[in-house]
């Protein structure tokens, strides 16, 4: 006998919850859901959309184009909430969600595998090792997807059937940057084939990654950024905010954050994204484990003449101690998705004045923020950002100041 449930919510990752807490992949608020058995039925409500990609519900890039955008942002600050619970800002101290738009992705990581003689090329399946070949993408930049095609044709020749290759496009403001893993470049003939190829496709440069690490094969230009005013050199598959317009809304929340402080501290700091358009105004301290993004940001403010200092420093294993910490204003602190914890530990009982968090992972913020709230901060403003538009990834900006 078949019941029917409405959804009232969206959960963590963005499935319609029903009101007895079941969950459905799919489905929004107001849809009607009837269970017959193992067999789901979605009857969409008012407020649940056409997706504009075929692909959606097979690939896993996206999980929510079904999802209206302001169900979305509303989502987006929801994610944030539930982590936070009483730590959590209120009404004007919640900035708008910085939503990037469509087809605004500059960086992606793609898969390509072949059985037979197909060969797929794009993203995941949700849940699973499947690449789905992608024929159209509604989140990349149309510079990046104008890729797909030639790569078929090129890797199609050089991927054994049973076998996949692993790939990074970033848009630089120089040209596009690839990176080709697991693909064999000894012979001349696959040489020639990748040098071709690049110079064909306007790249500014290509490397592959074997057992022996990364290898430049063709190189144009150097893959530049401009951040804060100063050009930045990219390593190989560098990490960087995915959109544009994502970095200008971090950056322009961490220095309305940082205010008028004098001595910054930038930890997790990579290319610089935040180091540099704070050494605009104040001395700045940037520290990062990953050595070829800290060499290239000491070389730019070098060049620059930047009041900036860079450290290569694990930050897991060596945080700031309390009295490294009593040189700052204002500590900015943008770790990768496992937190800051030991850091965290440190900064709560620190005098420091400001303290910025940026995040990409609301569980390990949530933990962070508590560890802070122990010893005396409390989240001031908060930014929302969507820079993974249609999917559950969440980032944010929260400025902390004593209670």
């Amino acid at each position: 006998m078949s019941e029917t449930q409405t959804i009232i919510r969206l959960a963590a990752r963005g499935d319609g919850v029903t009101e007895d807490g079941r969950f459905v992949p799919g489905a929004t608020i107001g849809d009607r859901v009837s269970f017959d058995g193992d067999r789901v039925t979605i009857e969409p409500g008012s407020r649940h959309v056409t997706p504009p990609c075929p692909h959606f519900s097979d690939c896993g890039g996206c999980q929510m184009q079904h999802v209206t955008e302001e169900d979305y942002s509303a989502f987006v600050v929801d994610r944030i909430a539930r982590v936070l619970g009483p730590l959590m800002p209120a009404g004007d101290d919640i900035l708008p969600v910085a939503l990037s738009p469509p087809r605004s992705r500059r960086r992606a990581s793609l898969r390509a595998t072949r059985r037979g003689g197909a060969l797929a090329l794009g993203f995941n399946a949700e849940g699973s090792h499947r690449t789905v070949d992608i024929h159209q993408c509604e989140i990349l930049l149309p510079s990046l997807f104008a890729l797909f095609a030639p790569l078929r044709d090129l890797l199609g020749k050089m991927v054994p059937s049973g076998q996949g290759a692993g790939l990074t496009l970033t848009d630089s403001d120089t040209g596009i940057d690839m990176l080709i893993a697991n693909v064999e470049a000894e012979r001349l003939e696959d040489i020639q084939r990748l040098t071709r190829f690049a110079g064909e496709a306007g790249l500014a440069r290509l490397s592959v990654e074997g057992s022996g690490g990364v290898e430049t094969i063709y190189e144009a230009e150097t893959p530049e950024l401009t951040m804060g005013g100063v050009r930045v050199a990219l390593p190989p598959a560098p990490f960087l905010q995915p959109t544009r317009e994502g970095e200008a809304a971090l950056v322009a929340a961490v220095r309305e954050a940082v205010g008028n402080a004098e001595s910054v501290a930038d930890l997790f700091c990579g290319l610089g994204t935040f180091a540099l358009p704070l050494s605009r105004t104040a001395r700045v301290t940037a520290a990062d484990a990953a050595g070829p993004a800290v060499q290239m940001l000491t070389a730019a403010a070098r060049a620059a003449g930047r009041p900036l200092t860079t450290s290569h420093r694990d930050l897991f294993r060596r945080p700031l101690t309390h009295d490294e910490l009593k040189l700052f204003d204002a500590v900015v602190f943008d770790p990768p998705r496992a937190g800051a914890e030991a850091q965290a530990r440190l900064l709560a009982h620190s005098d420091v004045t400001r303290i910025i968090a940026v995040s990409c992972n609301p569980s390990t913020f949530g933990r962070d923020a508590r560890l802070l709230a122990e010893g005396g901060w409390r989240i001031r403003r908060l930014w929302p950002v969507a820079q993974f538009r249609w999917s559950s990834h969440v980032e944010l900006v929260a400025q902390f100041e004593r209670s």
